[in-house]
């Protein structure tokens, strides 16, 4: 599994040539550097510019980075509070079906919270508006971390 990350590494600083340098240079420049030092230099990626972001074939570790970099220095603070809500409420459902496969009783949250929090974040998830225009490169990077994080 670790052999992975100096491949996702590349995959990342190839797609980062196609991003907006202002918006690249959002991200710290020792971060930057790291993914340069310790990615698979032998390793053959390019990006294909006639596919959209979500048919490229990337690894899922390169994915994770990059939703890590959307969310920490792209991301508006809207945004930011939506994943990390979206990010939240995924931990408490594998919580709960962890909890009902193995049977855990030591930790019991009461049900009718859980439903209620359910509720709250379905509600605020289905007010939102609808746009469709053409897209840019970028424009379908930021898009599909829109949906990963079912932001609309």
């Amino acid at each position: 599994m670790m052999d992975k990350y100096p491949k996702a590494y590349k995959e990342v600083i190839e797609i980062l040539k196609f991003v907006p340098k202002e918006s690249a240079q959002k991200i710290p420049k020792t971060m930057i550097d790291t993914f340069k030092t310790k990615m698979d230099k032998d390793y053959d990626f390019t990006v294909d510019i006639n596919k959209s972001f979500e048919e490229q074939d990337l690894l899922d570790e390169t994915k994770a980075i990059l939703a890590n970099i959307f969310r920490d220095y792209w991301a508006t603070p809207y945004q930011k509070e939506r994943i990390e809500a979206k990010e939240r409420y995924d931990r408490q459902k594998m919580e709960e079906e962890k909890r009902k496969k193995y049977n855990v009783d030591i930790f019991k949250r009461n049900e009718n919270t859980v439903e209620q929090e359910v509720t709250e974040n379905t509600d605020k998830n289905n007010n939102l508006p609808i746009e469709a225009k053409k897209e840019n490169f970028f424009e379908k990077i930021i898009s599909f971390f829109k949906k990963m994080f079912h932001i609309n």
